[in-house]
């Protein structure tokens, strides 16, 4: 497209060389800002209306050839140009093509610097909404399987060794509480972007009597943003955002490594639905659990677009500068990748088999008792420290005789400490241990129900 053609080609006597435009361009990438483009483009224009700049028939025509121009995109009917640079060039010009010069006037009192700043803002809370759909349905979907394994025994483990027992519902929990702090940030990420950049133009503002309050109450933005350097400036919500993001992914990488080792054959905790797993081109007999590695995989991808977009803004002087067209996909990728591995986890996580003989038979080794007899030690006036090297003594006796501790004579514990008797073995059972632990956050069968009936209550008053 000649350079006479481009909307800021007035300056300029010598057309842009043809790779610079190329290079330049962001509209294969940001076409995706099209709907919050329009929305904003449509609020600007009957703010202008309001305001006397332009007249309620022009503001008509704008509005009736925007909405024509949403559904030729919607429809795939709409060719993006690079030469025109972006989506908002793209919209303006077939806006124009559409109803005549009274497109032109739509860019009246505003500048890409602050229409962009729009459009992303629009655009990242739009997906926090989505995000914050699919977490809630996840959240649900946890709490199910919690709610149904509230009394199935597993080892807890600490250095991936067999520490304690705890229930499975506990452990779910435990993914449910980091998933809340999770919704906390993306709601706190919200509530921090929802002010509108539109009307601070370039920088520094217009001398047309743009009414901000109106577009940003149009946009459901909470109030317009106080300096107009900022607004077109700051992308602190983006790099907030990602941050999010990027905390959510560490948890999802965690639970996937959980996922992928209790569903191995060595640990065999649980079953993953075929639905969910991949098979082996050579071993018939292999079940991969792609699902859970392929997330714990894309967590390093986000982790780098935050370290990107921190990079990105570090140099950049006030106000805004070309470097920011790079802010874009980063974000558009976190998105994408935190919305769909949410999604996957949401539909595979209600369908996890647990294998409650597998997890028993695992929460008997490695001596998980031995805790509950050194508190019972206590119970019996012996001093803590005092209690750790009786027990430590006694597991000892255990690990050389091959047995558990519930599996040594009452005599032989005797020997080590009197202040053993034969109620000893009533702490020593699995049951036991769990359902002593009946405090606000233990892992006592009954706690765990009632946290999930608590947690419930949290999700319905979203």
């Amino acid at each position: 497209m000649a350079n006479e053609k481009k909307p800021w080609a007035g300056r300029f006597v010598e057309a842009t060389d043809e790779f610079v435009e190329a290079f330049t361009a962001s509209v294969d990438f940001d076409q995706v800002l099209a709907e919050q483009d329009i929305r904003g483009s449509v609020a600007h224009a009957r703010m202008l209306s309001e305001v006397g700049v332009l007249t309620p028939g022009e503001f008509g025509a704008i509005e009736a050839g925007l909405e024509s121009v949403r559904q030729r995109i919607e429809a795939g009917d709409f060719a993006w140009s690079v030469a025109l640079e972006d989506v908002h060039m793209n919209v303006e010009h077939a806006l124009t093509e559409s109803i005549g010069d009274v497109g032109k006037k739509l860019h009246t009192g505003r500048s890409r610097n602050d229409q962009v700043a729009t459009d992303l803002r629009l655009f990242v809370r739009d997906a926090i909404d989505e995000i914050a759909a699919q977490l809630t349905r996840l959240q649900t979907g946890l709490l199910d399987l919690a709610g149904r394994e509230a009394a199935t025994i597993m080892p807890g483990f600490t250095h991936l060794q067999v520490a304690q027992p705890i229930t499975f519902g506990h452990h779910l929990l435990a993914w449910f509480e980091q998933s809340q702090r999770d919704y906390g940030r993306f709601m706190d990420c919200r509530e921090r972007l929802n002010e509108s950049p539109l009307g601070a133009a370039a920088l520094a503002g217009t001398t047309y009597p743009v009414d901000r309050a109106m577009t940003a109450a149009e946009l459901g933005f909470n109030a317009p943003m106080a300096n107009s350097l900022d607004a077109v400036s700051d992308r602190d919500f983006a790099i907030e955002f990602t941050a999010a993001a990027s905390l959510l992914m560490t948890h999802y990488s965690r639970w996937s490594e959980e996922l992928v080792l209790w569903s191995s054959s060595a640990f065999g905790f649980i079953t993953l639905p075929d639905r969910f797993c991949t098979g082996s081109s050579i071993m018939p007999q292999k079940k991969n659990p792609d699902v859970p590695e392929l997330i714990r995989g894309k967590t390093g991808r986000v982790f780098g677009h935050l370290t990107g977009l921190l990079t990105l803004m570090k140099g950049q002087p006030l106000a805004y500068n070309k470097d920011n067209q790079e802010d874009k996909e980063p974000v558009f990728d976190t998105i994408t990748t935190v919305l769909n591995s949410t999604i996957a986890l949401a539909d595979m996580v209600p369908q996890i088999i647990a294998n409650p003989d597998r997890m028993r038979a695992a929460a008997s080794q490695g001596y998980p008792t031995a805790t509950d007899l050194a508190d019972y030690l206590v119970r019996k006036d012996v001093p803590f420290r005092d209690a750790h090297e009786i027990v430590g003594r006694l597991v000892g006796m255990a690990v050389d005789a091959e047995v558990d501790l519930a599996e040594l004579s009452l005599s032989d514990m005797q020997d080590v400490s009197t202040a053993i008797d034969d109620d000893v073995f009533e702490v020593l059972t699995l049951e036991g241990s769990v359902a002593a632990r009946r405090h606000l956050g233990g892992t006592a069968p009954e706690r765990v129900r009632e946290a999930v009936a608590a947690a419930r209550g949290e999700l319905a008053s979203r």
